[in-house]
């Protein structure tokens, strides 16, 4: 089964991001790397992907509103291929972020 890890960005996280030294921030980014490498081992990473700021993006049709004011934005995410929910929110807790409240496991609906 299919499960997608949405991981969320805030100002109150952004605050904590910007607050660490170089060091502290390497240290979050090598967690990554080896839960990434721990789920392709494992064979239950489908793909993992941090995403530019949201200022970077761009919409198909251009509109200039009505925008809900949002202050959580899509930060990354991790496509999962594993046994059931339980086992995802495991791997979710594993995420450095899940502290923080702000990772999200969803399963993917499946069609047809």
């Amino acid at each position: 089964m299919k499960y997608l890890v949405l991981i969320y960005s805030n100002p109150d996280t952004r605050k904590i991001w910007e607050s660490m030294s170089e060091q502290e921030r390497g240290v979050g980014w090598q967690a990554y790397a080896a839960l990434d490498e721990e789920l392709r081992a494992a064979g239950e990473l489908v793909v993992s992907e941090a995403l530019e700021d949201p200022s970077q993006g761009r919409r198909p049709v251009p509109s200039d509103g009505p925008f809900a004011e949002v202050k959580e934005h899509l930060a990354g995410f991790l496509l999962l291929d594993c046994r059931d929910m339980d086992r995802a929110m495991e791997i979710a807790a594993k995420i450095p972020e899940a502290p923080y409240g702000v990772v999200e496991v969803r399963p993917v609906k499946q069609l047809g």
